[in-house]
Order: structure tokens, then sequence, then C-alpha cells
């Protein structure tokens, strides 16, 4: 039987079946941490607590929240961040999530920008992480994930595009 031409959901399917050999079964949010810098976009980054890498502050969304707020919670209790989160995904992203067992689990990240206005001095995984702010291209190559990095850079170039304005 043939078929119509494919889709771009169709090409993310396929993509899934051969990074993970089948659909992702969890979900995460991310924040994706901005500010006006003198010279442009800031985007602040975070170590992961476990290996140090570069990510953006993520975690599991809790029964009923919205997808949004629970990126800016997770920004709040992983790196201190305070302020206005878009209800716009800024993109996606796939990655395999080391489970405590050992075992690899495929994850999709929904990424909603979030425009920063509090910094705080002391917050709850202040001694597990280190933060920075960097310039888009520069978050871009820091991130090991290839997709995420271009979540950042297209943000990056068009901001005005998925961030909610205070």
């Amino acid at each position: 039987m043939l078929k119509g031409p494919l889709t771009s959901e169709d090409h993310l399917t396929e993509r899934m079946r051969k990074l993970f050999g089948s659909v992702p079964r969890c979900l995460q949010v991310a924040a994706l941490p901005w500010r006006a810098g003198q010279n442009g976009v800031e985007i602040m980054l975070i170590t992961s607590r476990d290996t140090a890498r570069w990510v953006l502050p993520k975690g599991w969304p809790e029964p009923r929240e919205p997808l949004c707020r629970a990126a800016a919670r997770e920004a709040n209790e992983e790196a201190g961040l305070r302020g206005t989160i878009s209800p716009i995904e800024a993109g996606r992203y796939l990655y395999a999530k080391a489970m405590s067992s050992g075992r690899d689990v495929p994850c999709e990240v929904l990424v909603f920008p979030l425009l920063v206005s509090e910094i705080a001095d002391k917050w709850k995984e202040q001694h597990q992480r280190e933060r920075r702010w960097v310039a888009p291209d520069e978050a871009a190559h820091m991130v090991r994930e290839d997709d995420l990095g271009q979540v950042i850079a297209d943000f990056g170039a068009h901001p005005d595009r998925f961030a909610a304005v205070p």
C-alpha cells in the first residue's frame, strides 16, 4: 500500500526508533533560562549532579502540573532562578536517562524559555551544581545532546518567537 509524503512526525518517530529502538516512554521538562545581556541574549547552563556536564534545569512534571510551570519549578530548585516562563515550547530533544537500576530509559524533554528576573544567592541544589551565563552559540556547543544544542541555537537566534514577555 502506498503512503503519502512523510511528515515531520514520521521523521521524528523514525529517528527515535534508530536512537532507542522504540518511542520514548518518559516525558521530562526543561527550562531554558535566558536574559538580555550587553551583547545580546545570554543562556544559563548548570552542571548535572552526577557527571558535571552542562545541561538545562530539567525534571519530571508533577501530576496535573502544567508543563511550563514544572519547568519553572525545576529552574528554581536546580539553579535558584525565578522569572517569567513561556507557555510556548521552544523545542524538544531526546536522550537516554540513566536510571539507578543501571538501565537507560529513552526520554523526550520539552523545553520552555524562562526570562530570568531573580537569581538566588542560596538555593536547594547550590552545593551540587555550578551555573554559568553564556552566549547561545557557546551554550549550544557546551551541551552533549545535539538536538538540545539546536534548540538553544534556534532560540538564541529568535528569542522573540518563543519568549514570554514580563
